[in-house]
């Protein structure tokens, strides 16, 4: 039997649904312990915005911690970013959806643009596409034109469905323990010069890495 347009519409319709209710009810399962937590409470009382950064195979935490407090996040106009984008709108999330093969700068200046309308944002700097923990200049940037604190977020997943994708992406299993672990906020000069601002970013890259160890070594 071949099925109308109509059809294949309703039935993808169905499966992001599916999907997005297993994986709500998948992470109300789990048990969450925070490390530094006090250091996003802070902003989000002072009703500060700020971006937050965690590695892409972690998303999936990443982007349940944030949910319900003004937080922004980019995705593809792909099939699996319709996926995400229902899930994070969801979770009360600004979503703004780019182009697969979004540019850089062009991907920059949309999330300058969140910043002014005062929404956190929600970063993962190593996607689209990887190197795996290797941080791309996007979070740094972002924080350092728009003048607002870069967290950076280690999550630790004690049980867990490690997939054989690019990012190892991390798919917890039900009832699971989790550490999350936040830096301290991180500000940053917009004076400072692109080699200054390199050394940032290799900063970041080693201190995430590091949060992302130790969250895994407290679960």
């Amino acid at each position: 039997m071949k099925l109308s347009e109509n059809q294949k519409i309703f039935l993808r319709f169905i499966g992001i649904r599916a999907a997005s209710f297993f994986i709500s009810v998948l992470l109300k399962s789990v048990r969450i312990k925070f490390r530094n937590r006090e250091a996003v409470e802070k902003l989000v009382g002072e009703k500060k915005n700020f971006v937050v950064a965690f590695w892409h195979g972690s998303m999936m935490l990443g982007w349940y911690l944030h949910r319900g407090i003004n937080c922004a996040a980019l995705v593809s106009k792909s099939k699996d970013g319709d996926v995400l984008a229902h899930i994070l709108s969801k979770w009360n999330y600004k979503v703004v959806r780019g182009s697969s093969h979004i540019g850089g700068k062009e991907a920059l200046d949309m999330m300058l643009d969140l910043t002014k309308q005062n929404f956190s944002l929600t970063i993962t700097p190593d996607g689209p596409t990887g190197p795996i923990h290797k941080m791309k200049a996007g979070a740094v940037i972002t924080a350092k034109k728009s003048k607002i604190p870069l967290l950076l977020l280690g999550i630790g997943i004690k049980n867990k469905i490690v997939l054989k994708s690019w990012d190892n992406f991390e798919i917890p299993k039900p009832f699971t323990k989790i550490t999350a672990t936040y830096s301290d906020p991180v500000y940053i000069d917009d004076s400072l010069s692109y080699d200054e601002t390199s050394h940032i970013i290799n900063d970041c890259e080693l201190k995430l890495n590091q949060l992302q160890k130790e969250s895994f070594e407290q679960c």
